[in-house]
């Protein structure tokens, strides 16, 4: 790949069954447990697959705060909608097979043409995003701000 640029690590213990108990490299940062649904678990958590989607959407949201912060435009509020469809491969194994990330930027009238610029740079910085497309396709979409 490339020169490193940084490290974090955490570790990760079984609790029981299938529900395991996240401990970060931050003590303020809490623990996290995570859980398969039934039948193999009791979804005490969210599973790693809600985990690995809920990475690239949270990424892509904090991507698109910044290059609109940067080119100066307000936000009002922002939510995004996340769907991910379960596919089976050749060996009859589950995989992530896509994921869709619907943002939802609220933003003045008059700056949505300054937000446009944003709408072509912001996933590049994405590091989660970006990561996992090089095996998973994910769909990006900004209501309000269209490719241009």
């Amino acid at each position: 790949m490339s020169t490193p640029a940084g490290e974090f690590s955490f570790s990760i213990e079984r609790v029981e069954g299938y529900q395991f108990r996240v401990k970060f490299d931050k003590p303020e940062l809490g623990e996290l447990v995570i859980d398969e649904p039934p039948p193999l678990g009791r979804s005490a958590g969210p599973n790693p697959s809600r985990l690995l989607a809920s990475a690239a959407a949270g990424c892509l949201c904090a991507s698109l705060v910044f290059c609109l912060e940067k080119a100066r435009v307000p936000i009002k509020k922002l939510s995004a909608e996340v769907w991910v469809q379960s596919v089976r491969n050749e060996r009859g194994r589950l995989r992530i097979g896509r994921l869709t990330v619907t943002l939802r930027p609220e933003l003045e009238p008059e700056a949505i043409e300054r937000a446009q610029r944003c709408r072509e740079l912001f996933e590049d910085f994405c590091v989660v995003t970006q990561s996992i497309r090089q095996g998973i396709p994910v769909d990006v979409r900004v209501e309000g701000l269209e490719e241009t």
